[in-house]
């Protein structure tokens, strides 16, 4: 028997539940459809959450969710085979409210963010998945088609927040063609550690979390790793060239065996236990990637988008998510009071994310996804700074030292860099990141 709902949300992740949750508000009948058997039982992310969108949504976020831990340490690492080099900062301000980011674990984190949408009043599906869209003579968006026998669920609006694969808008005719080079696969292990053991090791106290972003250590694929701490365990995994991964017939839980054992991540994941594995695909050129984002009756959000802003200096995920289902939400209760669902009702969807950070973050770092896995940025220039380094800091006595500059040009020419490539890097770093 075919249902009818105002708007039918696709995947119950953080762009879903914000979508569903903005529009029960509005006082709009709203289907969220999950696939999996409870929101996040299907999701795999590195583990930071920054939640300045929850702040007026959901305020009392902080004191609510299911937070691991608060991070207070940031450090970026660079790895080469045998040596490190990491700019490590701490902040007593981000353990206080309002915090920064949070370490959190996704089925927890997704079924409350799901609650909150059920409390106000949207319909929660589980162990449901939308296989394809129900159209009209002309084409039109009219609602989904499930799993479930007699299932269709007719809306006036779809959201597609069915994640990387994003089958629903290429149904739509919203994707461009796919290119490997857009996309990355991340693998994850969750390793047991008591929770003093996790302090002690990374110079934590109770209740605090760290974020280590890594680029190197990956084979010589491009791509970069991470550790985050929970509150009993801690996330390590790699992020890998889909394209450097085919070619290297490399298996990627190989490399991330070979990630624990290098010297400086070695004694921070010793002796944890697996407690589980997982590997997703990423979106990662951003703006480059985005499909359309609205077409006649509907809209796409979150990973389903292209919404991952991976940038080097800046990896985020699930703050976009929320901000562009929230935009939607906002966006299809404005079309469905108006009474136009067509793609041209539904472009105060677009008018939201471009006054927001999601298009704007995206638009200014649009470049950032190809100097971060550029050959030079993954392994010349690590190789090149961690001998700098080492150089600068060994003592050569009887000989006189050289100056840094001198010993710069050196190590430079013995990477194979060129100057006017160096150049070139630099000029390219600083358009996309001042």
């Amino acid at each position: 028997m075919t249902e009818r709902f105002d708007v039918v949300v696709v995947g119950a992740g953080p762009a879903g539940s914000m979508a569903a949750l903005t529009l029960a508000r509005a006082g709009r009948s709203v289907c969220l459809l999950e696939r999996g058997p409870f929101p996040g039982s299907k999701n795999l992310y590195g583990g930071v959450i920054y939640g300045r969108v929850l702040d007026e949504i959901l305020p009392r976020w902080i004191d609510e969710a299911p937070i691991e831990r608060w991070v207070t340490r940031r450090v970026t690492m660079v790895l080469t085979e045998t040596q490190s080099l990491a700019v490590d900062f701490r902040s007593s301000a981000w353990g206080a409210k309002p915090y920064n980011g949070a370490t959190a674990l996704r089925p927890e984190f997704d079924s409350w963010l799901a609650s909150e949408a059920e409390k106000a009043g949207a319909v929660l599906v589980c162990s449901t998945t939308a296989t394809g869209l129900l159209l009209d003579e002309r084409g039109r968006t009219t609602g989904v088609r499930t799993d479930r026998p007699g299932g269709d669920i007719e809306a006036g609006v779809v959201i597609a927040c069915d994640g990387v694969n994003a089958f629903l808008a290429k149904q739509a005719g919203l994707t461009s063609t796919e290119d490997p080079s857009h996309y990355t696969l991340g693998v994850k292990e969750v390793l047991a550690l008591a929770p003093d053991e996790i302090e002690r090791r990374f110079g934590l106290e109770p209740g605090e979390g760290a974020d280590f972003e890594v680029i190197g250590g990956t084979g010589g694929i491009a791509g970069g790793g991470f550790l985050y701490t929970n509150r009993e365990t801690v996330s390590v995994g790699l992020v890998l060239s889909i394209e450097g991964l085919s070619r290297s017939e490399t298996r990627p839980e190989q490399l991330l065996a070979e990630f624990k054992s290098h010297p400086a991540i070695r004694p921070l994941v010793a002796g944890g236990d697996v407690v589980e594995y997982g590997a997703h695909l990423i979106p990662e050129a951003g703006l480059a990637m985005m499909p359309r984002l609205a077409g006649d009756g509907i809209l796409v959000a979150g990973d389903a988008a292209g919404m991952c802003l991976a940038a080097g200096i800046w990896l985020e995920g699930v703050n976009f998510a929320m901000a562009s289902g929230a935009a939607a939400g906002e966006a299809a209760a404005e079309a469905l009071e108006r009474g136009d669902t067509s793609a041209g009702g539904l472009r105060g969807y677009r008018k939201r994310l471009e006054a927001n950070f999601v298009l704007a973050d995206h638009r200014r770092l649009k470049r950032a996804p190809h100097l971060v896995l550029s050959d030079r940025m993954q392994h010349q220039y690590p190789q090149l700074v961690c001998n700098l380094v080492e150089e600068i800091f060994t003592v050569r006595n009887p000989s006189p030292k050289q100056g840094i500059v001198a010993q710069a040009r050196q190590e430079r020419r013995k990477a194979g860099v060129r100057l006017r490539d160096l150049a070139r890097d630099g000029w390219s770093a600083w358009r996309t990141f001042r």
